[in-house]
């Protein structure tokens, strides 16, 4: 028996009624900020950052691929991991299908990792992937994009993050498994798991210089999940929680489901 409100296909018309003048609210809010982000002064990127690529060493403007504006995901894959974080990997699942559609419209996507080249290959073998995707393994791109932290930063407890002071944080002892269990997808430990962190950044090349428009971090990657665009619209939504001990591994790589 269900446990949620039910009712008249009249209650329910009034009550989607009253959620589309809500919707359609969003949808304008939403148009107004992606002129706001469009308007962003932009700022000229001055390190000479180097990556690997397929194609051999690249630099920033290269990734462009003759095209004026990139767009870069940074995807949580440390040198120490053995595997992709299984949240990028899921962002990451959407890619394949519509990044030739930005590349057709002057806007390359990559993605980009501090690992080594050799095993971003392997782990996008394994995925079925075939996206762009580059190393940093041999620059300090992810941690002038505050999307990596030092250890000397982790020892401090403070980083920047999301544009504000962030804290370190390890999670106690009574609720540590989990989270242990979560960093053990990646073959690493939880402090090793965590001096990584997502986020994507917008860059335009004119003139020969590149400039950096645009970066996001944390919720701000949510309208990138492919998947909860559309759990957002189901009858439990997310439903992220998969019991009292497992609040993190609610979903899976998209090779795993059925080991799990």
């Amino acid at each position: 028996m269900t446990h949620h409100a039910t009712g008249t296909r009249e209650e329910w018309l009034a009550a989607r009624l009253e959620l589309l003048a809500a919707e359609k609210e969003l949808t304008r809010r939403g148009d107004e900020l992606a002129r706001m982000r469009q308007a962003l002064p932009w700022v000229p990127v001055e390190p000479d950052y180097r990556f690997a690529t397929d194609e051999g060493s690249a630099s920033l403007a290269d990734l462009f691929r003759g095209r004026s504006q990139l767009l870069v995901y940074h995807f949580m894959f440390a040198p120490e991991y053995d595997a992709g974080c299984p949240a990028c990997s899921a962002i990451a699942d959407g890619f394949n299908g519509f990044a030739i559609h930005p590349a057709n419209h002057d806007v390359m996507l990559w993605a980009v990792s501090r690992a080594p080249l050799e095993k971003l290959q392997g782990y996008r073998r394994r995925m079925g992937w075939t996206f762009p995707w580059a190393s940093s393994f041999a620059s300090d791109f992810n941690y002038d994009f505050d999307v990596s932290l030092s250890e000397e930063q982790e020892r401090a407890g403070v980083y920047e993050y999301n544009f504000r002071e962030s804290h370190a944080w390890s999670p106690p002892e009574d609720v540590r498994a989990p989270f242990d269990a979560w960093a053990a997808t990646t073959g690493t430990d939880w402090a090793t798991y965590a001096r990584e962190r997502p986020g994507m950044s917008a860059f335009a090349l004119e003139d020969g210089v590149v400039y950096h428009t645009y970066s996001a971090y944390a919720r701000g990657l949510d309208g990138l999940w492919g998947m909860y665009q559309w759990l957002d619209r189901a009858p439990h939504g997310r439903n992220e929680t998969r019991g009292p001990d497992d609040p993190l591994n609610w979903f899976r790589r998209h090779d795993e489901y059925d080991a799990a």
